[in-house]
């Protein structure tokens, strides 16, 4: 049922704690988007200003180009050929450990459509998903960091960082957690 999927992701961290690895639970945990993607299939989602219908369920070859991801690996994809739909599956592996992932775009457009776009299959399965803008004041910036998932670009990434080693007090940090995984897409 629906909501025995949307209950995993609980379920996955909950092996986590108990000692599961991410690699334990890699072959579950890209089900569950590949079965999120399925019965999202359909349904209307609002990015960019656009209405569009949910038409995507990562294909078998996409699966492989997503654990070469989980790997810390390049997997080079064509321009339509699903790059950012492959991403969502060890984007969601790795935001199971809590730690936080970034996803790094190259361009503000792309960092708010991919959150919204892609975050309707990560919210279905309970996690939460950031954005960063430019401009974005510093408590705003924390919040989107403090999400399970934060899309953004190279440059608002690491001029955080920057911005991090100079602050003199920790509550003025914004990248809190540390850096556990990212993914680039989108780089040209």
């Amino acid at each position: 049922s629906d909501d025995q999927l949307k209950a995993k992701t609980q379920e996955f961290r909950d092996r986590i704690a108990g000692g599961a690895t991410l690699d334990d639970l890699l072959p579950e945990a890209f089900a569950a988007v590949k079965n999120a993607c399925r019965r999202l299939l359909g349904t209307k989602v609002h990015v960019s200003g656009r209405e569009l219908e949910w038409d995507m369920v990562p294909f078998d070859v996409q699966l492989v180009g997503g654990i070469v991801l989980h790997q810390g690996r390049i997997a080079e994809m064509m321009t339509g050929e699903g790059k950012t739909l492959v991403a969502t599956m060890p984007v969601y592996l790795n935001a199971l450990a809590g730690r936080g992932v970034h996803v790094v775009t190259t361009n503000d457009f792309l960092a708010e459509r991919d959150s919204t776009w892609m975050g309707t299959v990560y919210q279905y399965l309970g996690l939460t998903v950031g954005c960063l803008k430019g401009q974005m004041p510093p408590p705003e910036r924390r919040r989107q960091y403090d999400c399970d998932i934060t899309y953004g670009t190279n440059s608002e990434f690491g001029f955080d960082y920057l911005r991090d080693n100079m602050a003199l007090r920790s509550e003025d940090m914004v990248q809190q957690r540390g850096h556990a995984y990212a993914i680039i897409d989108e780089i040209d």
